[in-house]
């Protein structure tokens, strides 16, 4: 899990970064070769959601910062109903990341999730004049898995 504007605060850019770090993560994986498993590709699933969230160090033995509260079990949620390299966003995130004016969103429709029932949910494309677009890369989206297909050489 990865967290923007914790624990210093930093307005709805957290949305934005998370994005930008999901494309670029998703372009890696695009981009990685399985060495003993070269006809295989890594499959990836992203789900965002923003939110606030309870945070703290728990354990003595050996302490480690911990997230709690809806917001991580809705952004969790995301990822799990999601599908192998693709984000998937909430609308409470797409709203956020329509105020910056520089992302490729595409309604998914309604899914449903456990403890909030019908969401409509988005798909998270790219972002203008960014290298880490996924269309841009060449990656196509299948239209009846929705998931990206690699067109072989």
């Amino acid at each position: 899990m990865v967290v923007s504007g914790l624990p210093v605060r930093n307005g709805n850019l957290h949305a934005r970064e998370i994005a930008r770090m999901s494309l670029a993560l998703l372009d890696a994986v695009f981009k990685f070769k399985i060495r003993h498993r070269p006809a295989d590709q890594l499959k990836l699933r992203i789900g965002i959601h923003s939110g606030p969230v309870c945070a703290g160090v728990v354990g003595l033995k050996m302490p480690r910062y911990c997230l709690f509260g809806d917001t991580v079990n809705t952004a969790s949620r995301m990822e799990s109903n999601g599908l192998p390299l693709r984000i998937h966003v909430s609308p409470f995130t797409r709203n956020i990341l329509q105020e910056h004016g520089t992302f490729h969103l595409q309604m998914r429709g309604a899914v449903e999730m456990k403890g909030k029932g019908s969401v409509t949910t988005f798909w998270l494309l790219g972002e203008k004049d960014s290298p880490y677009n996924i269309r841009q890369q060449g990656y196509n989206v299948h239209p009846v898995s929705e998931t990206p297909f690699f067109p072989h050489p």
